[in-house]
């Protein structure tokens, strides 16, 4: 996906401050941040959303969830931490590349 602003992130064609990186994903801070921390948490691989996994994808998926915890401990929430997948423009997503939020710290926004 040459537009795919996340895909540029992924290539360097776009700068991202890089949190994490494998094979599989790769984790930025939000340029927006929502919480004191805030990571996005893509897969390498272009997928849209959410309800466009396939079930190839299970090693993904279970490798970009198993993950989390990790992420959210380096970044020192150790106390607990919010993931939050939008999926389509009813859902709230914005990039068209699926990607999980990993929010924590002390301005971490409640639901209204």
């Amino acid at each position: 996906m040459t537009d795919c602003i996340f895909c540029k992130i992924i290539t360097g064609d776009i700068p991202s401050t890089k949190v994490y990186e494998d094979e599989l994903m790769y984790v930025f801070n939000d340029i927006n941040p929502k919480a004191n921390v805030h990571l996005l948490v893509i897969p390498k691989q272009h997928i849209a959303r959410l309800d466009h996994l396939e079930q190839s994808h299970q090693q993904l998926i279970a490798h970009m969830l198993l993950k989390l915890p990790e992420l959210a401990k380096s970044q020192g929430l150790d106390n607990g931490f919010r993931t939050i997948i939008n999926t389509g423009p009813g859902g709230g997503q914005e990039v068209d590349h699926l990607h999980i939020h990993l929010l924590g710290g002390k301005n971490l926004p409640g639901f209204h």
